[in-house]
């Protein structure tokens, strides 16, 4: 055969696959990294885990602990450092993308096309997904979830088929157990699909085990921390916590953005129109029907993902590489595209590195900025550590729950730019390897050189509520526990003013011997404005600095007991 065709056989296309999706996994453990807004949250979960305490005894979240497992078994085994959040979420890619394969896979795509999806899917989705968040595990946990259903759904028939629905059915629970939308969602799909297979075989029973299956594992999850407060903590969409679920912003959403969606939609109606012709044979070709069913449901899902968790604003993009797969399955039939030649397939790949080249061109820009001749840049002053601060005062709420939302989230904040400066590492382990504002640096410098810290001769108290928490493993310190004590302090979304009015209380009689305080003026009540008051009047700031964020907008502030 001439070597312009067949690029892939079956092992060269999983080996290409392999090589794709472990390959740019692995790109984050090379670069230097910049400390990432929220990343403290998942760095305090994984670390009070790993050192023994329990969600809802020791410390509450309106989540479950999906989110936080596999973080938490990093720390065991590479210690309680930021980079081995990286470990995790490298990990976390190639779970994803292996399970992408799988789905694809079963599913009977050919290798050529199953290929280019591995490698769009892990562009547009894995690649600067570097740290692990609850909004992108939820999806990964999802992914596994649909691939040993599709395994259930479209392998060998045997015992070995109700092992997959079990497993199946709990990373589908983990899923829920990570983000209450994503994972709800992510039911909603499998049982659709279930549904489907079930009418299709004539199998009734399917839909009964795998809801079975699902409640046995829910059981085994929650019913040990029933007694602990599950109930108040996780409870999204009822008081004190703010339902994110409104069908007019779903509705709001699609038709005024969504652009690829609603091309996707739109491209998947055009190449179904032969199918709908002869809708009785569709309906009875299993594989037709279940890969429809699962990219549309996944369509729908990413419709309700970006309004119910909007932040970051693209976290819902995994939908890329499944309509990708789906619409170049189609018209490779209808229109007799020939991707088996090596000089179509290479045409096809380099069009969709060049789709989603802004994922790796940032890295690439480094290099050609220096080759290449383009405009010069003004370099700003740096700020001193010692800068003094001057912003707007928000106005605190004096009744009821502060309500965040997506439409609310930010606060408006009319203020000039910050100087900033080069970002530099930390000599702190528990940071090394991650560059932060180089005020950041010396402002953890000179707590760790605080009289209370370097002299302290019995467990110290602290209360740190800023992005630092990895500051518990430098300074030592040993996160407080209790019923009252959320994983993080955003005000209406994981505390609320149950805990709020035992924290105030707390510094009222000075309970601590160290308050770090990060005071973030745009965002709404991330840490709570009214406990900032508190501090000012029972303690006495000693520091100020910038907090490790871009736009820098938000400073940490040092108290210590009078």
């Amino acid at each position: 055969m001439p070597s312009t065709y067949a690029p892939f056989s079956r092992k060269s296309a999983f080996i290409t696959e392999l090589v794709i999706i472990i390959g740019l996994a692995l790109f984050p453990l090379f670069v230097p990294l910049p400390y990432r807004v929220n990343i403290f949250l998942s760095w305090e979960g994984a670390y009070r885990i790993s050192q023994g305490q329990l969600p809802y005894r020791d410390f509450g979240l309106p989540l479950g602990y999906g989110f936080w497992i596999v973080p938490a078994l990093f720390f065991k085994i590479f210690g309680p450092y930021l980079v081995s959040l990286v470990k995790a979420q490298v990990f976390m890619n190639i779970v994803a993308g292996i399970a992408f394969r799988s789905v694809l896979k079963s599913l009977d795509v050919k290798p050529v096309i199953r290929v280019l999806s591995v490698l769009l899917f892990v562009l547009s989705y894995s690649l600067f997904n570097f740290w692990p968040w609850y909004n992108q595990t939820v999806i990964v946990y999802e992914l596994v979830g649909l691939a040993f259903l599709f395994r259930y759904l479209m392998g060998p028939q045997g015992r070995i088929r109700f092992l997959h629905l079990f497993l199946a059915a709990l990373f589908t629970f983990l899923s829920f157990f990570t983000k209450q939308d994503g994972g709800g969602l992510a039911l909603l799909l499998s049982l659709a699909l279930l549904a489907y297979n079930s009418l299709n075989e004539k199998r009734l029973w399917e839909l009964s085990l795998y809801l079975a299956f699902y409640g046995l594992i829910a059981a085994i999850f929650i019913v040990p921390f029933l007694h602990y407060g599950f109930g108040y903590w996780f409870n999204h969409g009822q008081t004190p916590h703010n339902s994110r679920l409104s069908l007019y912003d779903i509705i709001s959403e699609l038709l005024y953005q969504s652009q690829w969606i609603k091309f996707y939609i739109v491209m998947i109606v055009i190449v179904l129109i032969p199918s709908f012709k002869q809708f009785k044979s569709f309906w009875q070709d299993k594989q037709a029907m279940l890969f429809t069913l699962l990219t549309l449901g996944i369509l729908a899902e990413s419709a309700i993902f970006q309004v119910t968790s909007y932040t970051p604003p693209d976290n819902n993009i995994f939908f890329h590489a499944f309509a990708f797969a789906f619409i170049a399955s189609r018209l490779v039939v209808q229109l007799h595209i020939d991707l088996s030649r090596k000089a179509t397939f290479g045409t096809a790949a380099l069009l969709v590195l060049l789709w989603w080249s802004g994922t790796f061109w940032k890295y690439f820009d480094k290099v050609t900025s220096r080759l290449l001749p383009h405009g010069e840049s003004v370099k700003l002053p740096s700020l001193k550590a010692d800068t003094s601060f001057t912003a707007f005062e928000p106005t605190v709420s004096k009744t009821g729950e502060n309500v965040v939302s997506r439409s609310n989230y930010m606060i408006e904040w009319d203020t000039t730019d910050i100087p900033t400066s080069k970002w530099i590492f930390s000599d702190l382990k528990a940071f090394k390897g991650i560059y932060m504002p180089p005020q950041t640096v010396e402002g953890m410098r000179k707590i760790m050189d605080l009289p209370v810290v370097k002299n302290h001769k019995q467990e110290l108290k602290v209360l740190n509520m800023t992005e630092l928490t990895p500051l518990a493993a430098e300074m030592p310190y040993v996160p407080e526990t209790g019923a009252d004590n959320p994983l993080w302090y955003h005000l209406g979304v994981g505390m609320f003013n149950k805990q709020l009015a035992v924290f105030t209380q707390k510094v009222r009689n000075q309970h601590y011997d160290v308050v770090l305080y990060e005071y973030a003026p745009e965002n709404n009540n991330f840490f709570p404005f009214a406990l900032r008051y508190e501090l000012e009047a029972h303690y006495k700031k000693v520091d100020v600095f910038l907090a490790p964020r871009r736009p820098t907008h938000a400073i940490i502030e040092v108290y210590v007991k009078e």
